[in-house]
């Protein structure tokens, strides 16, 4: 026992090294400023995801402040619990010391999880709450213990209030288990037990989604035509490949859950996980939807792997190297390790039209600073009388995020917008003089409010193209009622 615990705590040593060096570099995601926002505004549920990762940013917050590596840490806590679970699952299909590194190095070698966890996002916590799950199934088909199955529930439960998608996990376990001794779980009121805990975890969203006609399903329409929509029935499939040495270990580990006779009595987490796979290609799905079963093939890959090679292990440690020393070179392009500088120099990236073209995820981490200091410009160029009567407008969450997060050091006033969950948040009961509107254009601006100045233009090399060129307005006397308009976006919140 000393020893495979060895061997875990030095994996998730590495693991929380890379980590922790990436999560200090850059700045905060988009998308994390988002739910930074979203901890200003606690609640019950949000438009775009449920309301656990509101919570997760509000204890960040408090703990931390508003600190990069210090909010990041608990997407890398989870990301490190992710690891562990899936070494003991690893343990738990019977594997040993071999088994267990195996599936470590699996997913040490698997880049996407870099990204996924270095990222304040709901993503890692929903595949946390998956591999639990069937870390937690794995138990009970060892044991029958029926008071796995309300660890279950609670586990499900904290799941949905992180993500939706677990619904697709849970659709597949329900179909997996079919075959389980014989449908046997359905008898079983401990497992009708696990399903009201997990309803009544879910009941306050629930409800929220319910008083504000389920945005839920709204979101995911736009997600589906602007997104969904656009993507081939084969990029789903051709994305697992774009990780080949790893995506070989999750064919190997499903393969095995239905021919190996010593997995044999764990074929309903196969079937469960093909269902799943199935399901989520149907549907076109992001390709990233399906990396949260991927921690349960590695363990079981790892297991038959050391079991076929016990006699000569040497092959072990080849097949482990094989598939991690590749990856080393890709870790900063999941997570940033190098400085941008260095980063650039590493991917060969040439400036062109007075921009550097990074990914979506790294051009998000650029810009919002800047932002936030012209804005405090422009509020400072203001009447004391005006400053107590204004507001910042954004033209989308980022910046609205940006102008509410990073603005507390500048005291900068309330930010609104109509994007997403700020639209909820509304354009606030002040009496409202003077608004400093960015990321409009200028017509946009001109059919809200009869004066307007152009204070700025901000531009900056690593942000994506919509955070180039980005106008900043010192606007008076609007056209038309604010709340009025501002009720009127209801159907516009995710354009």
């Amino acid at each position: 026992m000393k020893k495979y615990i060895s061997i875990i705590g030095v994996l998730a040593f590495f693991k929380i090294l890379i980590q922790c060096i990436g999560n200090r570099n850059y700045g905060f995601q988009r998308d994390e400023l988002l739910h930074l926002s979203a901890a200003e505004h606690m609640d019950w549920g949000f438009i775009e995801f449920p309301p656990l990762i509101a919570g997760v940013a509000k204890i960040a917050i408090t703990f931390f402040g508003i600190s990069l590596p210090g909010v990041r840490l608990f997407s890398t806590l989870a990301g490190v619990a992710i690891l562990i679970l899936c070494c003991l699952m690893a343990k738990a299909l019977g594997g040993k010391n071999k088994a267990i590194l195996l599936s470590g190095i699996f997913t040490l070698a698997f880049i996407p999880f870099y990204r996924n966890h270095t990222l304040l996002q709901p993503v890692v916590f929903d595949q946390l709450f998956w591999t639990l799950g069937f870390y937690i199934l794995i138990r009970f088909i060892n044991s029958e213990n029926k008071k796995l199955l309300l660890l279950l529930g609670i586990s499900t439960g904290l799941g949905l209030l992180t993500k939706y998608t677990i619904a697709v996990w849970i659709f597949g376990v329900l179909l997996g288990l079919l075959w389980y001794k014989k449908a046997a779980i359905y008898k079983n009121l401990w497992f009708y037990m696990s399903i009201v805990l997990t309803l009544l975890l879910f009941l306050p969203n629930l409800i929220w989604q319910l008083k504000h006609d389920i945005p839920f399903l709204k979101h995911f329409k736009a997600l589906k035509e602007q997104q969904l929509d656009s993507l081939s029935p084969f990029d789903f499939l051709l994305g697992q490949f774009e990780s080949p040495f790893t995506f070989c270990m999750v064919v190997i580990g499903l393969f095995f859950f239905f021919v190996d006779g010593s997995l044999k009595k764990y074929k309903p987490l196969g079937i469960a996980v093909s269902f799943i796979f199935i399901t989520l290609w149907i549907v076109r799905a992001k390709v990233y939807y399906v990396f949260p079963v991927y921690p349960l093939l590695f363990a079981s890959a790892a297991v038959k792997i050391e079991e076929k090679f016990q006699e000569n292990p040497v092959w072990i440690y080849t097949i482990g190297a094989i598939t991690f020393l590749p990856s080393i070179f890709f870790i900063p392009m999941g997570t940033p390790i190098l400085p941008i500088d260095t980063y650039v120099a590493y991917r060969g990236l040439q400036k062109k039209n007075g921009r550097i073209q990074l990914t979506s995820d790294y051009a998000d981490m650029f810009g919002w600073e800047e932002q936030v200091r012209a804005l405090h410009s422009a509020y400072t160029s203001l009447s004391g009388e005006e400053q107590e009567a204004c507001l910042i407008w954004a033209s989308n969450y980022g910046e609205a995020g940006a102008a509410e997060i990073l603005g507390k050091k500048y005291k900068l006033p309330q930010a609104i917008s109509k994007s997403g969950s700020f639209w909820l948040w509304g354009p606030g009961a002040i009496d409202t003089k003077v608004w400093i509107v960015i990321g409009y254009n200028k017509q946009d601006v001109e059919n809200v409010f009869e004066e307007i100045e152009l204070v700025s233009v901000l531009t900056n090399t690593y942000a994506v193209e919509e955070e180039n060129h980005v106008p900043i307005y010192v606007c008076r006397s609007p056209k038309v009622a604010i709340p009025k308009l501002w009720s009127s976006w209801e159907d516009s919140v995710f354009e």
